[in-house]
This record gives C-alpha cells, structure tokens and sequence, in this order.
C-alpha cells in the first residue's frame, strides 16, 4: 500500500499538469506552476518518498500499564518503533525485487548514514539484501500531526500524551436563546457554554477495572481516579518535559523523517527553561522539536481548574468545572443507537438531478446521514412538503440490518418506505457510512465540514454531491466559525446558526 500509494499521487499530479497545460492563460504565465509541479513529479518518481505512521502511542502505553515518558515506556516505544522501522525497510527491499529500486539508490552514498547502520547492525541479512536489490522507497516512516486522525479514532495523536484526562471545552452561545446554557462571560461581553469531555481511553480503563461510568462523579472522585489510572502524571501539562525529549530523542532513532510533537510548558516558563528543552533535543537526535507556552495563544479547549498553586494544579487540573459532578456515560451513549431516530429531511440538487439527505438526529444533534436520487425510479419520492420523519433500523436473526424511513401522510397514517440502502447508489452510500461514523463519535460539525470539504474526487458528480452534504450539514452549526473570517470586514467574528453565516463585527450575513 505504501507504494501504491505513490503511483496514485503521481496519476494526481499529472491530472494537474493536464489541467494547466490546457487553461487559457499564455505559457509564460503558468510556468511558474507547471515547472513547480514537475519538480515535485520527478521528485516522487525519482524518490518514490513515503511514510508508515503511528498514532495513539499514548493510550497504548496506558494500555500496557506504563507511565507515558518513564524509562520502561521510553524502552518499550523504542522496541515498538525498531521493529516497525525493520518490517517496513524489509518490506520495501522485498517491493525492490518486484518492482525495482528507487531511481537514485546508490548503496555506497549512504554508508555513512547513521540510520541505515542502525538498520544494518539490527538486521545483517536484510541490509546485505539492499545493497543487492535497492530498496523501492527512500524513506519509509513517518510520525505525523495525527491531529483529525486522532478525532476519529478516539485516541492520543502520534506519540504524544494524552492531552487531560477530563477536560473542558466551550462553545459560543447566544444568550437570548430559549434554554441557552451561560458558564461564562468573557471580556468582550460574550457568552460561553462549558462541557466537560472524558478521554475515550481513559472512560475505557474505568470500564475494564470495574468503574461505574453512568455514575456522576464529583472533583475529588474524578481525581483519585485518575491518580490510580495508568495516566496519572502523564498528561500534556504534566508530563516530565525533558523525559519527553528524550522519548522522542529514542524514537526518532528509528525514524527516517522529523517527528511532529509538541512540549506543553506552562505560562510562568523561562527563557532558560526552553532554552535546556532544545538544547536537549539536539543532544538526543531529535530533527526537530515545537514548544508551546500556555497563554501564549487562545483556545477552545482549556484545562479545567485554574489554581495559582502548581502542586494543587496538577492535581486539581484534571477536575470537573465549579466543583459541578459529571458524568462520562455521555461519550459512550453516542453510540448507542436507539431503534428509532427522529429524521429531518434536507433537498439539494447534484448537477442536474434533484437530491434528498436524510439527517438521522440523536439529542437534537446529527448522528447519521443518507443521501440518495430524489425520484420515484432509482431512488426515493417524497411529498415536497415533507420535512420530518423517522428512521428505523430493523435487526434481523442473521445479524443484517435494515434502515427504513417512517413518516405521518397528510391524513395522519404513517407511511414507511423500507431499505433505504437499496434505494440509494451504492458509492455514495459508503460515504454517507462514513460521515454516519464520524457524526456518531461526536466530531464537532464544523470538523466534519472540514472533511467533506477536504475529500478529493475526480467525478463532478461526487463534487457536487460533496457541496450539497456540506450545505445540509452546516444547517447544524452553532457558535463561532474557528479560522473563518468574515469576507466584508476580516474579523474572525463569524458565526453560524441554522445554516446561514453571520459576522457579529459588521453584520455581513450569508446563507446556503
């Protein structure tokens, strides 16, 4: 797959040359970009550049009993990495028999290279064999900002710690809305709801020791719990930074590429404080190291407790808002679908063809989306005025499933409409199964968004279909829009409600 994966890149680049080559502009005026693109194309030919990643290097050391940066972690996060770091050179010498070398191999030029003699000294036999066959890859790992990955596993990102075990985020909120939640007003006059969100791992460590994880916990609760887990004292804000280093120091020796990671230093940090952290780095290998002082930057997730005193804030920072009790239930609750959902029905078209999404709601919230031809042959016909519905899903003794869709005719009997699956093309069925299990693990909308957006497709037909999920889904957006700003005053004081954009600076609005 790895390899694969090159080939795929350099059909999608050359699509690209295509297109410039066939735009109106003169030759002198796209040069620029065409010389550009196949610089970048002869470098994956010549190179054939990938990179086997990691993530969740925190929870797996959890999982095992370990504390995250301890010397038995470090040793056994090397092992784990040595051994990926073997396999996946291994593998790409056994590609260099199939399929060739990479272009430039040259076993003498890389005689001298630190990591190629690590990979000699661990395996003799495999490095004899790349110097005979070559190897089909220059370089081969890679530990990447696993950021929107991490989302959607449930799990800590790369080889970073987990951020808090509990924690809190905030989301903007209209304070003249009926039931609106106000924890806090900042200095802007804003008004802020607050919820408390359990690591999934960490509600997964209560559930195998024994935890009630539908009782509601108080502070103190909460915190003897975490003292007592695998994760205590190993969070991003208290992890030992220099351990932390170091464990990236011992990793990356079995890295081809940088490492992405992040030290977490407090607010009261010195100068010389950072200063001991990159001299550090350098000394143990690391290519290259970030570090992020606290209030340095604003964010919508923050730590729970605000103590002055450092030794109550590491116990403390880990603990429910205003002394509230919490309750972690709700995280696996998502997932837990009840039979029946109530349904809204949003209508889009896709190039020329009118298109219907059914959003499946959990808690007022999207949990599920289909999608499907809104016509009485290939796919689904519905009253024009219909906005609601049901959706049920059947459960059959052989374990297959069905989802139908219910609603109330204009005479008051329920009509259902049986298989949706069925009625629908099968491709864009999939990706609505996809967007179903991100919505179901409680990706914040706006993310979800940004993934759709972000899927690339060569069909105009999936990119318009892509466009109108887009449309239907930010319907269900609240608060302030993260990195959007607004396009009459460039404030990032964009904020959506049912579906339309409106800038609280200037007052600019947008719809659909």
């Amino acid at each position: 797959i790895m390899d694969d994966i090159i080939d795929l890149e350099i059909e999608k680049i050359d699509r690209i040359l295509e297109k410039i080559s066939s735009d109106p502009e003169s030759d002198i005026v796209k040069r620029t970009e065409y010389e550009l693109w196949q610089k970048i194309k002869d470098k994956c030919i010549n190179g054939r550049r990938t990179g086997v990643g990691i993530t969740a290097e925190g929870d797996m050391v959890a999982a095992m009993g370990l504390r995250y940066a301890s010397d038995e972690a470090i040793d056994f996060a090397e092992t784990v990495q040595k051994t990926l770091a073997i396999e996946a050179y291994r593998s790409s010498v056994m590609l260099a028999k199939e399929r060739g070398a990479f272009a430039v191999f040259d076993a003498k030029r890389e005689e001298k290279n630190p990591f190629i003699n690590r990979l000699r000294e661990a395996d003799p036999q495999m490095y004899e064999e790349m110097k005979t066959y070559g190897r089909r890859n220059i370089a081969c790992l890679t530990i990447a900002p696993t950021g929107t990955t991490s989302i959607m596993t449930q799990t800590t990102s790369g080889i970073e710690p987990v951020f808090l075990c509990v924690y809190t985020r905030k989301r903007k909120v209209n304070p003249n809305d009926k039931n609106a939640t106000i924890d806090e007003v900042d200095a802007m006059g804003d008004s802020w709801e607050k919820f408390t969100v359990f690591h999934h791992k960490f509600v997964d460590w209560m559930i195998v020791n024994g935890y009630d994880v539908t009782k509601r916990y108080n502070e103190k609760e909460i915190a003897d719990l975490i003292k007592k887990s695998p994760y205590y004292g190993a969070t991003s804000n208290d992890v030992d930074w220099l351990n932390k280093i170091r464990l990236q120091g011992r990793i990356q020796k079995w890295v081809d590429h940088s490492i992405s990671v992040t030290v977490n230093l407090p607010e009261t940090a010195t100068e010389e404080l950072v200063d001991s952290l990159y001299r550090e780095a350098w000394k143990v290998g690391c290519k290259g190291v970030t570090i992020y002082r606290a209030g340095s930057r604003t964010s919508v997730m923050e730590d729970v407790s605000k103590s002055k005193d450092k030794k109550e804030e590491k116990e403390a920072s880990q603990t429910t808002p205003n002394g509230k009790d919490v309750i972690c239930f709700p995280v696996n609750d998502m997932l837990k679908r009840p039979k029946v959902l109530d349904c809204e029905i949003l209508r889009f078209q896709n190039q020329k063809e009118k298109w219907i999404a059914f959003v499946g709601l959990k808690d007022n919230k999207p949990y599920e989306i289909f999608t499907g031809l809104a016509d009485d042959e290939d796919g689904i016909l519905l009253p024009k005025w219909l906005e609601k519905g049901k959706i049920i899903k059947e459960v059959f003794e052989d374990g297959s499933k069905r989802y139908d869709f219910q609603f109330i005719n204009r005479h008051g009997y329920k009509t259902t409409i049986e298989g949706l699956s069925y009625k629908f093309n099968k491709e864009f069925w999939n990706y609505a199964k996809l967007l179903s299990g991100v919505l179901r693990y409680g990706m914040p909308i706006d993310q979800v968004i940004k993934l759709v957006n972000g899927l690339q497709f060569d069909s105009d037909t999936i990119n318009t279909w892509k466009a109108g999920v887009e449309r239907a889904l930010r319907k269900y957006l609240e608060g302030v829009v993260e990195g959007m700003k607004c396009p009459n005053c460039g404030e990032s004081t964009v904020e959506a409600s049912d579906g339309c954009y409106k800038c609280t600076s200037c007052g600019y609005s947008k719809c659909g």
